[in-house]
């Protein structure tokens, strides 16, 4: 297992990301393991979906560990998992959350400082997210890989980012680098200068989340990313080549 937490780590690297191709359950995996994958993470939207389930942690929590557990077992690769806020709001009731997750195998989490559940996205205040960061480091030790999504980005459109929010996110990046954390996902940021910004004011190597319409994985490994995640993409991808070949089929 200590081999996965460091290959995983050593593949973030700025300039040239790790892709991830996200994934939802055990034979998703095995999939995109089969078309060349260096690790595997999931993407919780997906995940809740495929199990008739909400997003923002509408998934059990009994049921998002053992999702983990199933696909931390089918696969040789590290695995990330997409574990929301940690389903709970409290530092030690986080920390234990976590804690349970690692035991899964899986050897990294996406931990995010939004307020589960509410509508525009509010944040976790500073330093409320950096002891729960710091609770959940302290709970699985320093080797896994704690990936500090902050929600910024996600609270205004595009058009509407700017400077001011990118000092926010810089200024997260420190604290919860200080706090123990991995990496910083910044969803929802497109605007290449900005992410460029970012990059190089983040002591933590930066992910970005990639959709139709953002930038290429070119153009944001030359602003400096060193992870590139897929979210919901490829369920979409899936369910509409389901439901396309379900058609033809059904006449």
């Amino acid at each position: 297992m200590s081999d996965k937490f460091t290959a995983f780590a050593k593949l973030h690297v700025p300039g040239n990301p790790l892709v991830l191709f996200n994934v939802w359950d055990a034979g998703s995996a095995a999939a995109v393991e089969r078309a060349g994958a260096k690790a595997l993470a999931t993407g919780s939207w997906s995940v809740a979906a495929a199990q008739g389930c909400h997003d923002a942690e509408g998934l059990p929590l009994d049921l998002a560990l053992a999702n983990a557990a199933r696909i931390a077992a089918a696969t040789a690769l590290p695995v990330s998992i997409d574990f929301e806020g940690g389903y709970a709001t409290d530092p030690m009731q986080c920390a234990a959350n976590v804690a349970a997750l690692a035991a899964t195998g899986a050897i990294g989490c996406n931990f995010e400082d939004q307020v589960i559940g509410t509508a525009s996205r509010t944040l976790h205040p500073l330093s409320d997210q950096v002891a729960r960061i710091s609770a959940v480091r302290r709970a699985v030790g320093s080797d896994f890989f704690l990936n500090a999504r902050t929600d910024i980005f996600l609270g205004a459109p595009g058009d509407a980012h700017d400077a001011a929010m990118v000092d926010a996110a810089i200024e997260r990046a420190l604290a919860y680098a200080d706090a123990g954390a991995s990496g910083l996902f910044v969803p929802g940021l497109v605007d290449l200068k900005l992410l460029e910004k970012v990059c190089s004011g983040s002591p933590l190597p930066v992910n970005f989340m990639a959709f139709n319409g953002a930038p290429g994985a070119a153009q944001v490994a030359q602003a400096g990313v060193a992870r590139i995640s897929h979210g919901p993409g490829p369920y979409r991808l899936a369910m509409k080549a389901l439901t396309e070949a379900a058609r033809v089929a059904l006449g």
